[in-house]
Parts: structure tokens; C-alpha cells; sequence
């Protein structure tokens, strides 16, 4: 079987697999079987929907890449089970990140077998809800403090259509509540607009540039949007209470702490409770690593600023360097046409091989 077909084969398998967030048990169960036994490997953790493989023997010297995939997805939108058809793979998933994922069980695969030799020790963790607010990557590396002095680099399989994407933004979400006063709408003088007095507060975000932010040489663009909203009850009644969320991208430079001045700063105002539902921090801009510096030279890749949040911001709030890098092309992630082509698989397995093989 050629690699391309192994490994669209194996990207088709898992779509085929629903697995919408905080429902991933009968994918866990699938990837469990795949990787349980597998000579050279030993599955240190199997909790809150975590694989974490890594090899039963370290090599003395030897450093350690960790790649790390999630297994959930958005919502279906009837493309599961997906399909092949003319070197393309469709279906829920299949960009963010079956693909991925699949690129790395036939890493794993091969190395346990010894088809892939290695200069540098390779480690593999698997895990649920990353499309939602309650990841399980960070309790997991929590549960594993050591990984921060043996991982060299991790690399998540995001989709990047094998780019290498450093760093990512943070993101803030504000759940803002603006108070008037309910009165008939044919006398409002006698009451307070709510709705108004939103429109009003919420100039200042509306009005608001993007803000482009310059590290090692690559440009973030934060950005604060009105994401929803929320007021009135009748069509003859002035509101007495409007509700909006604020959605707020910020560069990896800032800390959770500025980035909530901000947005209280853009908001202050007495008759304005800003309430911070969320609040993730960017992940750290690994550029000069070394691994990261190989994996460019290898395949003469592109390096981008990571214009979204990502798991990168979890393994750097860890101690782990970290960057995103998948066969996936993210302009197809959450989309009802969701597809990879296996052009796409082969170079990333051919690339995240190469690393493996010759190391930093």
C-alpha cells in the first residue's frame, strides 16, 4: 500500500468516526486500539479522553519532539461518514485535524515497527475538547510536569497546510450588561434606552483599527469585535437592559492581565458591567527553536504568525515550546465542505519524518 493511500485510508477511518466535542469515548476507544501494545512505546496516560504515548526507553542525549493532535470536532453538518474522491479526502474533520492525527498514528505506527529510524525520540499525546472551552490538554500536562524539561519541541497537528505556524493570539471573551430604564416607547423621556446607551459604548469597538504587532519579524493582527447581542422585549417598550458579548484576539506579547485592562479601559463606563467570561493567553512565538529552524530548512517551509488561538498557548503556559504545523488547509476547518487532499497528508508525513530522522 502506498503512503498516500495508508494515510487517506486512515484519515477516511477516523472521520468516519463522530466525535463532536465532550462525545469523543468511541474515537478514544478507536485510537486506544491502534496504539495499545505497539513495540517501543508505553501509554503513560488513558484519562479524560488523553493518549499520551511515549517511547519505553529513552536514548541517553536523545531529545524528545511530542506531537500532539486533537480528536474532537465541531458539530457535523452531514458530512459524516466523508468520502475519497480524486485524491481528496471530505468530510467532518478532515482538516482539523483527522489528517493530523493520522499523520501521526503512521508515525507512531512506523517507528514501533522499525520502518522509521530515528536520531531523536518521539512522543505522541491524543486528546479531547479543544473545540470547546474545557480542553483536556492542560490537565494532562499538568498530570506530566516533567514533559517541560524533556520535550524539545511539540509540534500540533493543527491544520496549516504544512506552513509552520508560530505562536498564536490570546483570546478574551467579555460578557457586557448595559442598565436603562423600561418606560413606554411612545414616552421615553420617562425611561432609559438601554439598546441606545449600548450602541453608544460600543462605538468605541466598532470604530477600532486592527492593530497589527510586530514579533520576530511576524505581524499579529489584534482585533476586538461585538460577537453577539442581546435587548428588548416588545416592540412598544424602551429596554431597560442590553447584553452583548466582546470578543477580544491580542497579540502573544500581551498577558491575560493587559489584555483585560484593555478591554476595561475601551468599556469604562458607570453604567456598563464588563463581566470577563474567558480569558486564554497567546502561546509564545518559537521561532528560534531549533527544531523549528530544521523543519523550515527541510522543506523550505513558509513561517506564519498564528492568526487564532491554538493549543501552542496550553503547552507554553506548560513550559513547552510549541508550534502548529498540519496537513490540513485551515480555509476548509468547520466548513460543511471539509476536505484534505493527500498530497497534503504525504508531504506532512514526509516532513515530520525527515525531522525525526535528522533531528535538529
Amino acid at each position: 500500500m502506498s503512503t498516500a493511500e495508508r494515510l487517506a485510508a486512515l484519515t477516511l477511518s477516523l472521520v468516519d468516526i463522530p466525535s463532536v466535542s465532550r462525545d469523543e469515548t468511541a474515537i478514544v476507544d478507536h485510537v486506544r486500539g491502534l496504539v495499545t501494545g505497539l513495540p517501543s512505546f508505553d501509554l503513560i496516560d488513558d484519562e479524560d479522553t488523553c493518549l499520551l504515548l511515549l517511547p519505553a526507553k529513552r536514548r541517553t542525549g536523545a531529545p524528545l519532539v511530542l506531537f500532539a493532535g486533537h480528536l474532537d470536532t465541531v458539530p457535523i453538518a452531514g458530512n459524516v461518514p466523508g468520502r475519497r474522491e480524486d485524491g481528496v479526502v471530505f468530510g467532518r474533520g478532515s482538516s482539523d485535524q483527522k489528517a493530523g492525527v493520522a499523520v501521526m498514528l503512521s508515525l507512531l505506527q512506523d517507528i514501533a515497527e522499525g520502518s522509521l529510524a530515528t536520531t531523536v525520540d518521539a512522543g505522541f499525546l491524543f486528546f479531547g475538547r479543544e473545540e470547546i472551552d474545557t480542553s483536556a490538554l492542560a490537565p494532562c500536562l499538568a498530570r506530566h510536569p516533567d514533559l517541560a524539561r524533556e520535550v524539545g519541541v511539540a509540534i500540533v497537528t493543527e491544520p496549516t497546510d504544512n506552513a509552520v505556524e508560530v505562536g498564536c493570539l490570546g483570546n478574551l471573551n467579555a460578557r457586557i450588561t448595559v442598565r436603562g430604564v423600561a418606560a413606554h416607547s411612545a414616552r421615553p423621556w420617562l425611561g432609559r434606552n438601554a439598546i441606545h446607551g449600548g450602541v453608544e459604548a460600543l462605538a468605541s469597538i466598532v470604530d477600532l483599527p486592527v492593530r497589527d504587532v510586530e514579533i520576530e519579524g511576524l505581524i499579529y493582527r489584534e482585533v476586538i469585535n461585538v460577537t453577539t447581542i442581546e435587548g428588548g422585549v416588545a416592540a412598544n417598550v424602551i429596554p431597560d437592559t442590553l447584553t452583548a458579548t466582546v470578543n477580544f484576539r491580542y497579540a502573544p506579547h500581551h498577558s491575560p492581565r493587559e489584555a483585560e485592562a484593555r478591554i476595561r479601559e475601551l468599556l469604562g463606563h458607570r453604567s456598563i458591567d464588563v463581566q470577563i467570561v474567558s480569558n486564554a493567553a497567546g502561546g509564545p512565538v518559537a521561532v528560534k527553536n531549533p527544531f523549528v529552524q530544521r523543519l523550515r530548512a527541510i522543506g523550505d517551509l513558509p513561517v506564519r504568525p498564528k492568526q487564532a488561538w491554538t493549543p501552542v498557548a496550553e503547552f507554553g503556559k506548560a513550559g513547552i515550546e510549541a508550534v502548529n504545523f498540519g496537513p490540513g488547509d485551515p480555509g476548509y476547518a468547520h466548513t460543511d465542505d471539509e476536505r484534505v487532499t493527500e498530497v497534503a497528508l504525504v508531504r506532512s508525513y514526509e516532513l515530520a519524518s525527515a525531522l525525526l530522522r535528522e533531528g535538529p
